[in-house]
């Protein structure tokens, strides 16, 4: 009648998806989190069906399906309004099964924060790991709380959720070369909807995008991305960059910069992990999400994938006989290393096709995509098959004398 411990660390989207699958799974979970509330970096999140299928698994799925708002039709534009493509809700949801959902991060932390016991997530806690622990012995981490008094915790798995320039990763690795510039910034804002309607979009420019989506709650996420030297500011405020930049741009566009305040705007450089590394764990500890392959937001995949990561994590941990971290845990690496490492390549790709620069070259890439779509959305859809078509896997049924108590 063992009860297993798991320690997470990092409360964004793919830690507490984690925590909650291990919960679910009868795991005591707790989550680490070094800021002091769980009000999530971020303005809104599109969760794809790979990954509301994933949230199916620990019983979440209908509850994010039921905020989605885009119904209608969408598709790309150009700076100057013209339709370079257009997409179909229906045909996107009859092909992959089910819809887009696009929804405010702070609404997903609050969905997977509800579904966890009390004290289970403890924040304004710095962890560190010092010791990955192995077959016969437990994961060790250094915690440091608000009042920056040390201690310890140990557990029979570690989950390293802690993000892009995550320390996990850095000590599992510490060969790999970590977080590279992806040559593109990005500003996100959420503000309320235009007096007059629009379409859902993404507009392509040169070397600079804009995307416009309804949230179910009325307002509008809207996002940028252009190239730019890492580390860039505006000389004034953001709210002036982004006019310089997209003022001029078709509706919503100028509407929605109208109703934002600078203060509002957030603004982060894009790093991607390009070099994959040689695995998803060590020891009794397993990285999931930005930790283990950021990517570009350019496939829109980022935390669909962190999602996926946490489910097929628990998946693992819950079936390996014995709860034998080394074969759970190289199970894990082995379903997400491959399948993570080509979506941060195409991701990469996709980016790079987004931002070109150079006249002629964003005059092809157009034309190329209006001929893509005169063949129908089906043809344009394709370009997400293997991606948001995959199915969580199946538990067995466990063996008869591998019985844990729940939370």
């Amino acid at each position: 009648m063992e009860q297993h411990r798991a320690v997470v660390v990092g409360a964004g989207i793919g830690g507490l998806t984690a925590a909650v699958a291990l919960h679910r799974r009868g795991w005591r979970v707790t989550v680490l989190e070094r800021a002091a509330d769980l009000t999530p970096v971020g303005a809104g999140i599109a969760l794809a069906p790979n990954a509301q299928r994933a949230l199916d698994v620990i019983g979440l799925g209908d509850q994010v399906r039921a905020l989605s708002a885009w119904q209608g039709d969408g598709g790309m534009r150009t700076p100057g309004g013209r339709w370079l493509a257009r997409t179909d809700a229906q045909a996107a949801a009859a092909r992959f099964g089910g819809p887009l959902v696009l929804l405010h991060r702070a609404t997903l932390v609050a969905i997977l924060g509800s579904a966890l016991p009390d004290g289970a997530v403890r924040t304004g806690v710095a962890a560190a790991l010092a010791d990955p622990g192995d077959d016969h012995r437990p994961a060790r981490l250094s915690v440091t709380d608000g009042t920056g008094a040390p201690g310890a915790l140990e557990a029979e798995l570690v989950v390293g959720a802690d993000g892009i320039r995550s320390g996990i990763r850095a000590a599992l690795f510490p060969e790999h070369p970590g977080p590279r510039y992806s040559g593109a910034t990005t500003w996100r804002v959420v503000v309320p909807a235009p007096a007059r309607p629009f379409a859902p979009h993404e507009t392509w420019g040169a070397g600079r995008l804009w995307g416009s989506q309804p949230l179910k709650d009325g307002r509008v996420y809207a996002y940028a991305m252009a190239v730019a030297p890492a580390g860039a500011h505006a000389p004034d405020d953001e709210k002036a960059e982004l006019l310089r930049l997209f003022g001029d741009w078709h509706h919503p566009v100028p509407e929605i910069l109208a109703g934002v305040t600078p203060d509002r705007i957030l603004r982060h450089d894009v790093h991607h992990l390009p070099d994959a590394l040689p695995a998803f764990h060590r020891g009794r500890v397993a990285l999931l999400g930005d930790a283990a392959h950021a990517m570009m937001p350019s496939l829109g995949q980022g935390g669909n994938q962190a999602v996926e990561d946490a489910v097929v994590l628990a998946h693992h941990a819950d079936t390996a006989p014995g709860l034998a971290p080394g074969r759970a845990l190289a199970a894990y690496t082995a379903d997400r290393l491959p399948r993570t490492t080509a979506l941060v390549r195409k991701a990469a790709r996709t980016g790079a096709l987004t931002l070109l620069t150079a006249r002629p070259a964003v005059v092809l890439r157009d034309a190329a995509v209006t001929a893509v779509s005169r063949f129908g959305p089906g043809l344009a859809l394709r370009g997400f098959d293997g991606i948001c078509d995959w199915n969580p896997p199946v538990a067995p049924e466990p063996p008869a004398d591998r019985v844990i108590r729940p939370a």
